[in-house]
């Protein structure tokens, strides 16, 4: 029968910034999470080059309050522990620890905060995976240095992670660096927390900013190692297979060459602890100089990663030359894929993607891989009685969850899955409740209304199921041998 590991980390996934809520409490500082607005217009506000990181009082900030889990989480870790999780993928609010992040000393109350969810996660058998830093940093490093363009930066980070594997030591055994790093390459607020004025090189900034984030991973992966020598360190990545469009020669290379920036770029350096070749041209032909420091380099190669880890979502779909109306394809840029539908969101869905692209990173770095993103989100609707009957949920997950497991019987190392929103939050990308990826529902709603109270969807026991039996229920309708 078709299954993985006994040993294999189910669970599921969620972001300090997007469902913590307690903006302003514990001594917390503000975030950059904490400026940008709800709805669909967030993405556009805040790539806007004339974003200025205030509060508007015509704006609407759901991530102040996410779904309460400050205040809420025995309940939500109990829920999760119902469910079987035997992993938990959290972040920690780097706000919450240095409220401006250039602080010398840390902010104990923020600290006790994570000592309790922390504890209550080991105490009821679920190993906490923790990522250092998701799509959020102190608002003041953004506004007062410009976010990862300036240098400085490396070394508050350092500080921050090196607090951290200190207090936590013996607590938790996985980290991640960074959420989807890559992701600078298409959001370089979210990645970076800068603001792309008129006039500024982007690529310049970016690449240079990624410089200083890949240099501060790898600090931080040498400090965990010195402190806690069990503890492994990965890194985090948004992986896309990439598709040609055709098999015109120029389409396969066009696909073959943003796949490597896409998915490679980072991981090279991650894993292999040097720049790429393909990245090097890249840089040469775009204009693009990195400052280096002595010692960047021997850094980048001495502190590589134990594992690898990814979201997953969506492929890619490219073509060399594209017309206008071919241009709007996912939502990663590229063109439509025919062969595939779409979410509510325009996310096309493909679970042999996942299948593809786990084989290509896993034959490519040889090291274990961790799924710590994948999921649908989709509009809900509660019945009468309470109960939400998402089918489609739980096909989707069905579909990916069972991609994932042919890749395990191709021979890659997968160690575990943590399904993205296991209960609902706030949307990173438009900022809103309706957009729902969990398995239990919260009663909240993008005009503010709502109980907060948690009840459990279809999905939950589903997954419950699949937790129970191992995924071997993924294949109870199939006849395997």
């Amino acid at each position: 029968m078709k299954q993985v590991a006994k040993n294999f980390l189910w669970g599921g996934a969620t972001a300090a910034n997007q469902f913590e809520g307690g903006y302003q409490e514990g001594g917390k500082g503000l975030s950059i999470a904490d400026v940008m607005p709800g709805e669909k217009d967030r993405m556009r506000i805040i790539h806007d080059p004339s974003f200025d990181f205030a509060l508007h009082e015509d704006y609407t900030y759901p991530n102040h309050e996410g779904i309460d889990f400050y205040h809420r989480y025995k309940e939500d870790i109990a829920l999760f522990k119902e469910m079987g999780f035997k992993t938990f993928r959290m972040s920690i609010a780097w706000s919450r620890i240095f409220p401006n992040g250039d602080e010398v000393e840390p902010n104990e109350e923020g600290l006790q905060f994570y000592d309790r969810v922390i504890d209550e996660l080991v105490a009821q058998g679920i190993e906490p995976l923790v990522t250092i830093s998701h799509y959020e940093m102190p608002l003041h490093l953004a506004t007062a240095y410009g976010g990862w363009r300036d240098r400085r930066l490396v070394t508050f980070f350092e500080r921050y992670s090196r607090v951290l594997f200190e207090r936590y030591q013996g607590k938790v055994k996985y980290w991640l660096t960074f959420n989807e790093i890559n992701g600078a390459q298409f959001m370089p607020m979210l990645s970076l927390g800068m603001a792309i004025r008129e006039g500024d090189d982007q690529l310049q900034l970016t690449y240079q900013g990624l410089h200083h984030q890949l240099v501060a991973s790898a600090l931080a992966t040498k400090a965990a190692r010195e402190i806690d020598p069990a503890a492994q360190v990965g890194c985090m990545l948004i992986a896309a297979p990439v598709y040609p469009y055709s098999s015109n020669p120029e389409d396969i290379w066009y696909a073959h060459d943003a796949e490597r920036m896409m998915n490679f770029f980072c991981g090279d350096v991650h894993v292999r602890g040097e720049y790429p070749s393909f990245a090097k041209r890249f840089f040469r032909e775009n204009g693009i100089e990195l400052v280096i420091e002595d010692g960047d380099l021997d850094t980048l190669k001495a502190n590589t990663v134990d594992f690898f880890s990814l979201s997953y979502y969506m492929s890619r779909t490219e073509k060399a030359e594209k017309t206008e109306a071919e241009a709007a394809g996912n939502i990663m840029s590229g063109v439509k894929n025919p062969y595939l539908k779409a979410s509510d969101w325009g996310w096309e869905i493909d679970p042999m993607g996942l299948r593809v692209i786990l084989n290509k990173l896993y034959e490519r770095y040889a090291l274990p891989l961790f799924i710590v993103e994948n999921g649908l989100g989709a509009y809900d609707n509660v019945e009468a009685d309470g109960s939400v009957h998402d089918d489609y949920r739980i096909g989707y997950l069905r579909d990916h969850l069972k991609a994932m497991v042919e890749a395990i019987e191709d021979g890659v190392d997968v160690i575990g899955y943590t399904s993205w929103g296991c209960i609902d939050l706030v949307s990173a990308s438009t900022g809103e409740y309706s957009k729902r990826y969990g398995f239990i529902y919260v009663d909240k709603h993008d005009d503010g209304s709502g109980t907060l109270e948690r009840s459990r969807k279809d999905s939950f026991f589903w997954y419950q199921d699949v937790i129970q039996t191992n995924g071997a229920s993924l294949f109870e309708d199939e006849t395997v041998k």
